[in-house]
C-alpha cells in the first residue's frame, strides 16, 4: 500500500523533478529491494527549517536535504523525527522552552500532513502506520532538553510523544553528562546523569548517546538496563575524531543490544575531507566555542534571528576529489560488521543537519545508492534489510514495548 501511493506521489511531482538535478543511477535490483525493504532512518531533521524559515514539511523545497516528497522517493518507511536545541539556547537557558517550542511546532506539521505522515509512540505504531501507506515519525531531541536533567520535565516531554533523547546537551557539557566536544565536567555522567538513563529505561525512550563523550558513553551502556543506540555516528579507525567511536566502545555497545547508526557525511568517515573542511571553515564543524559571547544578553527571539541564518542547513560545496564515492562509505559500515556483527548496524543519516553526502548523492532521495553499493559490495537482501531499518526497529521495540502500564 505504501509503495502504491508513494507512486501517486511521484507521478503527481514528475514535472517538478524533471527541473531538478539528475537523479543519481542505481541499479534495478538495488532501486527494487530499496523500495520492498523497510527503511527506518535513526536521525534525520525534519522542522528546524521549519521553524526558523516558515513553510511546510509536506512542500518540495528547491534546497535542503529533507521534506515529505523527498522521504517518500529515498524509500522512508520510518525515521527519528529529529529536533536540535542547538546550542545559542543554553547560556540564558533557554533550551526547554525551545524544546517545547519544536515539539509544538512537530506536532501541528505532523497533524497538518497526516495523509502522509504519523506520530508513533512504539514500534507497533510504526507498522500500523505503514499499513496505511503513511511513513512514521518518532519524535527525537537532539540537545539539551533541561541542562540539569530535571526528570519532570523528561516525563512531560514523553506526555507530549517524544521518545528519544540525547544525554548530553549537543556539542556541549551538561550538568549531568559530558559531551564529545567540551570539555569534561564530569568524567562521564555523576549522579544526576544515572537518574535520568534510569527514568529513560523506566519511561520506555530511546537513549541516543551520539556526542558524548568516550566516557559517557561506556558509562551510559553500563548503567542502562535497556539498549542504546548512537543514532548517527562514525569510527574512529577512519577519521579520529570526538565525534566517531572507537572499537573497543563499538564492541561494549553491541554486547548490550545496542545499534550504531552511521551518518551519511564525508566529515565523519573520509580524513581528507575533514581536513579541506576544516580549512576552510577555519575550525573543527562542531567548534562552537565563540556562541557564549554572540548570544550574551540577548531575548530568545533575537536569538532565532541570529539562529536562521544557518538554515537550511547543509554541507558543503566540496570538490569531488575530496569526497567519498558511496561504494567507499559502505567501507565504515564493513568494517563495524567485522567487528560486531550485522544486527548492530543501520542507518542514520543526519540530512538537513549539515552532513556533505557522497559524491554524486543528491540528498535524501537519494538513498537507494547506498543500498546499490552494498549490493556491488555482495552483501546479501537479508544484511541489507537489517541495515536499512530491522535493526533498529528490533531495539526500539525493545524498548518502548516492554512494558506498556505505569509510564507517565
Amino acid at each position: 500500500m505504501i509503495r502504491i501511493l508513494r507512486a501517486v506521489v511521484l507521478s503527481a511531482v514528475c514535472f517538478l523533478h524533471s527541473l531538478l538535478p539528475a537523479q543519481a543511477q542505481v541499479s534495478e535490483r538495488a532501486d527494487a529491494l530499496h523500495r520492498k525493504a523497510f527503511v527506518f532512518d535513526a536521525h534525520v531533521h525534519v522542522i528546524n527549517r521549519q521553524f526558523y524559515l516558515g513553510g511546510d514539511i509536506g512542500e518540495r523545497l528547491s534546497d535542503g536535504q529533507v521534506d515529505l516528497p523527498r522521504m517518500s522517493e529515498g524509500g522512508i518507511d520510518a525515521l527519528l523525527f529529529s529536533l536540535l536545541v542547538s546550542e545559542e539556547y543554553y547560556p540564558s537557558r533557554y533550551e526547554t522552552k525551545q524544546a517545547l517550542r519544536l515539539i509544538d511546532l512537530a506536532l501541528q506539521q505532523i497533524a497538518h500532513n497526516n495523509r502522509v505522515i504519523e506520530l508513533a509512540l512504539t514500534a507497533s505504531d510504526i507498522e500500523c502506520i505503514n499499513k496505511k501507506g503513511k511513513i512514521a515519525a518518532v519524535l527525537d531531541l537532539e540537545g539539551g532538553f533541561d541542562l540539569d536533567g530535571d526528570l519532570a520535565i523528561l516525563r512531560n516531554l514523553y506526555r507530549l510523544g517524544l521518545r528519544a533523547a540525547q544525554l548530553p546537551a549537543h556539542n556541549w557539557t551538561n550538568n549531568f553528562a559530558d559531551s564529545c566536544c567540551a570539555p569534561p565536567k564530569w568524567h562521564g555522567l555523576n549522579e544526576r546523569g544515572r537518574a535520568v538513563i534510569k527514568e529513560m529505561n523506566r519511561l520506555g525512550m530511546l537513549i541516543n548517546v551520539s556526542h558524548a563523550s568516550d566516557e559517557t558513553m561506556e558509562q551510559a551502556i553500563e548503567a542502562s538496563s535497556d539498549p542504546v543506540v548512537a543514532t548517527h555516528h562514525g569510527l574512529r579507525r577512519f577519521n579520529d575524531i570526538p565525534r566517531t567511536m572507537p572499537d573497543p566502545l563499538l564492541k561494549k555497545l553491541a554486547a548490550k543490544g545496542g545499534v550504531i547508526g552511521f551518518h551519511i557525511g564525508n566529515e565523519f568517515h573520509n580524513r581528507k575531507m575533514f581536513e579541506w573542511r576544516t580549512q576552510h571553515m577555519g575550525k573543527a564543524f562542531w567548534d562552537t566555542s565563540d556562541i557564549a559571547k554572540k548570544v550574551a544578553g540577548l531575548s530568545i527571539e533575537q536569538i532565532d534571528e541570529l539562529s536562521m541564518s544557518q538554515y537550511p542547513e547543509v554541507g558543503v560545496a566540496a570538490p569531488d576529489e575530496v569526497l567519498m564515492s558511496a561504494d567507499e562509505w559502505v567501507n565504515v559500515v564493513d568494517r563495524a560488521i567485522e567487528l560486531i556483527g550485522e544486527d548492530h548496524v543501520a542507518l542514520g543519516s543526519d540530512f538537513d543537519g549539515g552532513p556533505t553526502p557522497p559524491r554524486g548523492m543528491r540528498d535524501i532521495r537519494d538513498l537507494a545508492m547506498i543500498t546499490d553499493a552494498m549490493l556491488r559490495r555482495g552483501y546479501s537482501e537479508q544484511r541489507i534489510r537489517k541495515f536499512l531499518g530491522e535493526n533498529l526497529l528490533r531495539v526500539f521495540r525493545q524498548i518502548t514495548e516492554k512494558n506498556s502500564g505505569g509510564r507517565n
